[in-house]
């Protein structure tokens, strides 16, 4: 896809006002998605002339932005004082000239793929009515399938970039971790917490990552032109909907030419023996173990419980589980060889609101949208969620390479995009 990018500085002042009559509208579909707006002036003549002069952005909730206050999804953080500076990425994106709307909604500390929020609301999902939004970076999502912002920041853990974006219709791009300054950004997990963007195609993605990448970045590792399906992970407990979806994407990139394969990939074997869940809990917990033993009761329950499972961990087990990943990326890149791992990105559609009030049925569901995303981050790569329509069933098809390929992918991707967007995007009923 071309980079023909709709904003300018021309417009921008317009589209920012218009944006911010439609959140002050507060109608069902608009509720939630973001926490606070940015109320600074807008001097359309002292944008810079950059590529991204003009576009509209919406922060997660976890990033600062200078004058405003970072809550993080939480209340314990709601009276802290005005963010002094930006987040590095934010002030790189501010360089560019892009003109920030608001902080986004998202998971409290971004602690689940699911998007609830139970202090400030939960985002509709913008395709699925009544459905989840997904998570953590939620508003984020629904910001950019809505209109009201060109392109989102967000965070990734474990698909919180991805997971959002498959649900909403968009694209999600996970970049490699060491590409953008983590500065002014709260952690949920620093072993694996990545920053990047959100948009309605690679094109911007691509541009957005460029200009948050840390200076001389290259991340020039190539990728081969070739896919690989793990026939040991990723594609059980699909809804059949979601497995005809991703079937039929298969058979347009065949027919488009590309090599598909299906192997059996011992790294992702020895990734289900990983205590995964250690990295989120015991760092989650070192940075905000004070707030979780005086405060705790101002906690998301559900965060909470996730984050009291940092006591089951010992040193040594948490030290083990370092060691075990180190060794486990090395593996998986030689075993990939510098293909392109193919998958859906969450095995099913997103579920209803209602369904989420079940504590059992919020677990499992977390876990399971949660789980292909997660390779990415566990091994260190980058990846990228692309929206797939098969008969008006929205799915996310996800490509992840190796670490340091971002760019090689988001080339690819953009050629991918073109096999894949041939089908609109509608509205269509909730799930089960």
């Amino acid at each position: 896809m071309t980079e023909d990018f709709s904003w300018s500085r021309d417009t921008a002042a317009k589209r920012l006002a218009d944006t911010r009559q439609r959140v002050a509208e507060d109608t069902a579909e608009t509720r939630h998605v973001f926490t606070q707006l940015f109320c600074d002036d807008l001097l359309p003549e002292a944008l810079p002339d950059t590529p991204l002069s003009g576009a509209l952005v919406s922060i997660k909730d976890l990033l600062d932005v200078e004058g405003y206050t970072t809550r993080a999804g939480t209340v314990f953080m709601a009276n802290n004082p005005a963010a002094e500076r930006d987040a590095e990425v934010v002030s790189r994106l501010r360089a560019q000239g892009c003109v920030f709307v608001g902080h986004t909604n998202m998971t409290e500390l971004a602690y689940s793929g699911l998007g609830l929020n139970p202090h400030y609301g939960t985002p509709e999902n913008a395709r699925f009515p009544g459905c989840i939004p997904g998570g953590s970076t939620s508003g984020g999502a629904v910001s950019v399938a809505l209109g009201f912002a060109d392109f989102t920041i967000g965070t990734d853990t474990g698909g919180s970039l991805r997971i959002p974006a498959a649900f909403n219709g968009i694209t999600g791009f996970k970049p490699s971790q060491s590409t953008a300054s983590h500065r002014g950004c709260y952690p949920l997990s620093r072993s694996l917490d990545s920053i990047g963007p959100m948009a309605r195609d690679v094109a911007t993605c691509r541009t957005v990552w460029q200009a948050i990448s840390e200076p001389g970045v290259v991340a020039s590792r190539q990728v081969r032109p070739e896919f690989v399906i793990p026939e040991n992970f990723g594609t059980d407990d699909m809804d059949p909907v979601v497995a005809s979806a991703f079937d039929t994407a298969i058979a347009k990139l065949q027919e488009q030419g590309y090599s598909i394969s299906t192997e059996r990939l011992s790294a992702l074997d020895r990734m289900k023996d990983l205590a995964v869940w250690q990295f989120s809990a015991v760092e989650s917990r070192a940075v905000y173990n004070e707030a979780f033993t005086l405060r705790k009761d101002e906690f998301d329950p559900r965060v909470a419980s996730r984050m009291a499972r940092a006591d089951e961990a010992t040193a040594i087990s948490y030290r083990q589980l370092l060691d075990a990943r180190a060794a486990l990326i090395p593996a998986f890149e030689a075993e990939l060889d510098n293909r392109i791992l193919l998958m859906p990105t969450v095995p099913i559609l997103p579920p209803k609101m209602s369904v989420m009030e079940d504590d059992e049925a919020y677990s499992r569901l977390n876990l399971l949208v949660l789980r292909n995303p997660t390779v990415a981050n566990v091994m260190n790569g980058c990846s990228l969620s692309l929206p797939f329509s098969d008969d008006g069933n929205l799915i996310g098809v996800m490509l992840t390479a190796a670490n340091q390929s971002d760019l090689s992918l988001l080339d690819f991707a953009a050629r991918i995009e073109t096999a894949l967007a041939e089908l609109a995007l509608p509205r269509r009923s909730p799930s089960a």
